[in-house]
């Protein structure tokens, strides 16, 4: 079945999230809002990691988020960076190789670009291999402020 409206994407993007988290040994929590800034929490023992999940696919060989909300109201189109520390790690899932990849926007600029097939040039140098986010990094969770 395709998938086209951005709902159902976002949608699928969470499954598959949740899927893959719970083969990696997460436990997953979802927030009771959909107001919170990330979609889902992983949990291991003594340790909590916030999860924002983005559907990307493919487009010459690449998948780029860039770290922001865009949404449209009667008063017309509004961009708001994202608050990157409200959100441990962006789980991105692409519909083409049909895999999630974990990355930590705070080691990022405004945007991220992985490679899911080599580059056309062959360029290496400075190039994200989207294998290389495979795995989800995580660090012990904080006690309290």
């Amino acid at each position: 079945m395709a998938v086209h409206h951005t709902k159902d994407k976002g949608d699928l993007g969470t499954a598959k999230a949740h899927a893959d988290l719970v083969a990696r040994g997460f436990m997953v929590l979802f927030p009771a809002t959909e107001h919170a800034e990330f979609d889902l929490v992983a949990y291991r023992p003594s340790t909590f990691v916030r999860v924002q999940v983005k559907y990307r696919s493919a487009w010459s060989g690449a998948i780029t988020v860039r770290f922001r909300s865009v949404w449209a109201d009667r008063h017309g189109t509004h961009v708001k960076p994202s608050d990157k520390s409200q959100v441990d790690v962006v789980c991105i899932y692409c519909p083409e190789t049909d895999c999630c990849y974990y990355v930590r926007p705070e080691e990022h600029g405004e945007s991220v670009t992985l490679r899911v097939s080599p580059t056309r040039n062959g360029q290496v140098h400075g190039v994200l291999s989207a294998d290389d986010f495979r795995a989800v990094r995580v660090s012990p969770a904080r006690g309290p402020a």
